[in-house]
């Protein structure tokens, strides 16, 4: 099973879960309502900017989204707990982006679609760009 099977309910369970309407979280991702009713019924993916947004829009991270997955997949969770990528720890590290491997302990699979996995080494790079700024105190104020 693929592991973006699933998104669009992943996504409209976690949105409902929030208590926000698609036009709410449309808005606040900067996306139409059409587009995200797409996402949610599986017409259409999102692309991984658009994820991004949707994702901020309803104040959550990958981690929720492995869940909703999971949850709306009935599907035992594979995370059971934060996961802690291979690498640097601490203040000031330079954590190098995941490789395809640790993408792939992370995900808790052994196999994946090269596209997807290149796609979650992306998401779990760019979110770990994020923590290192938030962490610094970039993000105060």
């Amino acid at each position: 099973m693929p592991v973006f099977d699933g998104l669009g309910k992943a996504l409209r369970w976690l949105r409902e879960k929030e208590g926000l309407r698609q036009y709410e979280t449309a808005r606040a991702a900067g996306i139409t309502k059409a587009m995200l009713s797409a996402y949610e019924t599986g017409k259409q993916r999102p692309s991984l900017p658009s994820l991004e947004k949707i994702l901020d829009a309803l104040g959550v991270d990958l981690m929720a989204v492995a869940r909703a997955l999971d949850h709306v997949n009935e599907r035992r969770p594979r995370l059971p707990g934060p996961a802690r990528l291979p690498g640097p720890q601490g203040p000031g590290a330079a954590a190098a982006p995941p490789s395809e491997a640790d993408v792939r302990a992370v995900l808790g699979v052994e196999e994946l679609p090269r596209e997807e996995e290149e796609a979650f080494a992306q998401m779990l790079d760019g979110y770990h760009r994020l923590l290192r700024y938030l962490h610094r105190g970039g993000g105060e104020g």
